[in-house]
């Protein structure tokens, strides 16, 4: 990796870890917010939640086909923007119309920046400096997203609207932030754009190229059952579980959170020495296998209501498992997503997976919190256990259609130039005279 690239790939990682911050600010308090401090109802602060998934459904088809004609950096740029708009909106909002409005803009912004930013990082790494690369803006992420969290709720006041607003102005600030950063970014690639203006035909194209693509179909159906039944879980399923079976309060289900967030602080970089040499689908087969163990230690908690704290402890361990298990994907998965795609659709491969990941993320909460609304917390668990042992069996069989550089690219040996082949030849050149005799030399050449 060049220096200019080293530059480049710091410039977006702080950016993005001072939007993280910022973004920590609100996500906790927003349920809230909506329903109580605007006294809008819960109803309207579902529907709200709701929205964020919606906008980025709607707008990621078109997000990849934009990035890969355009570049990533006018399109982070305009997401950036819409994103602080839509978040200064939020905290300005007094009705419900305006609030759905805000929510639909951030949640658009946020998901144009997200393959934006992962395309940017994409071309300012190498092959083999990528899982590290990725690693590292997983950290920042939850880094940010933790100590936003924190400080957001020493500022917070349910009683005082106006301490809201303050969390919604630093959010926004912190997307303007990144947008200036990442302006200042000079990319070391920039792309050939032969038609400035998409076809229809051409836009097929991307789309057909990445469905021709068994290998990332695979990904994406991978993708999907593993963003279901974790990330897709954390805040219906799993916490209604939590309270209503495992019986914990709701100050120990924020602990099991913090653990979560500490689980993947602490081993990210631990994490990173030792699968970074392993083939990634046997990474990813072993994060199936973590979570299983999760998921049955989640469901035994359920089963020990005489001994709160054996309880209590299982339901923690299930959550820094998965931390554990998220540590161990930050370095593989958009790597892995980044070396399937053709150079010319890098951005289409991005956001084609960051739309499966919104699908699960959307699904996986409404699934999970109506098991959870009619007490089925048995075929919950079961649910999920077979879906983190579908894990497993998904990332072996997409094994098999992977190029040994697909798997991991530090693994792949990098071929010695050939030895340029000196030919010995005796030449016999003309007499000369030496200590007064004529002598032929000989000359090796």
């Amino acid at each position: 990796m060049t220096t200019a690239m080293g530059a480049a790939l710091r410039r977006i990682q702080l950016g993005n870890a001072l939007s993280a911050f910022g973004n920590g600010f609100t996500v906790p308090f927003l349920f809230i917010y909506v329903a109580q401090v605007r006294d809008l109802g819960a109803s309207t602060a579902g529907i709200v939640l709701a929205t964020f998934a919606v906008a980025a459904l709607v707008v990621l088809p078109f997000t990849g086909r934009v990035i890969d004609r355009r570049g990533p950096l006018p399109v982070a740029i305009a997401g950036t923007v819409a994103a602080a708009v839509g978040s200064m909106g939020l905290g300005l909002a007094d009705s419900e119309s305006l609030v759905v409005a805000a929510a639909a803009a951030l949640g658009a912004g946020i998901a144009v920046v997200q393959p934006s930013l992962a395309t940017m990082i994409v071309w300012c790494s190498t092959p083999t400096t990528r899982s590290r690369a990725f690693a590292t803006q997983f950290f920042l992420n939850n880094l940010g997203l933790g100590v936003g969290g924190l400080l957001g709720g020493q500022l917070v006041d349910v009683a005082d609207p106006s301490s809201f607003v303050r969390l919604f102005a630093i959010e926004s600030v912190m997307f303007l932030v990144l947008g200036a950063a990442i302006a200042t970014v000079r990319l070391p690639k920039v792309p050939k754009v032969e038609d400035a203006v998409p076809t229809d035909e051409s836009a097929k194209g991307g789309w057909r190229s990445l469905l021709a693509d068994r290998a990332m179909v695979q990904l994406c159906v991978l993708g999907f059952v593993m963003f279901f039944a974790c990330y897709g879980q954390f805040e219906a399923g799993l916490a209604a579980f939590a309270v209503e079976v495992t019986r914990i309060s709701p100050a120990t289900l924020g602990i099991a959170l913090a653990a979560n967030t500490a689980a993947i602080v602490l081993a990210q970089f631990v994490v990173l020495k030792l699968v970074e040499r392993r083939r990634r689908s046997r990474v990813i087969a072993l994060v199936g296998l973590i979570w299983t163990v999760a998921w049955v230690a989640a469901g035994v908690s359920g089963l020990v209501p005489g001994a709160h704290g054996v309880a209590t402890a299982l339901l923690i361990s299930t959550y820094a498992l998965f931390g554990i298990g998220e540590s161990m994907l930050a370095p593989t998965m958009a790597p892995l997503v980044a070396d399937l795609a053709p150079a010319r659709l890098v951005g289409q491969y991005n956001s084609a997976f960051a739309l499966v990941k919104q699908m699960a993320l959307a699904i996986g909460p409404a699934v999970g919190g109506l098991m959870a609304g009619g007490g089925m917390y048995v075929a919950y668990i079961v649910m999920l256990v077979v879906c983190s042992l579908g894990i497993s069996a998904l990332a072996l069989r997409m094994g098999r259609r992977l190029t040994p550089a697909q798997e991991n690219p530090l693994r792949v040996p990098t071929p010695r130039p050939a030895a340029a082949r000196v030919e010995v030849k005796r030449v016999e050149v003309t007499p000369v005279e030496f200590a007064g005799k004529r002598e032929r030399e000989t000359v090796s050449v």
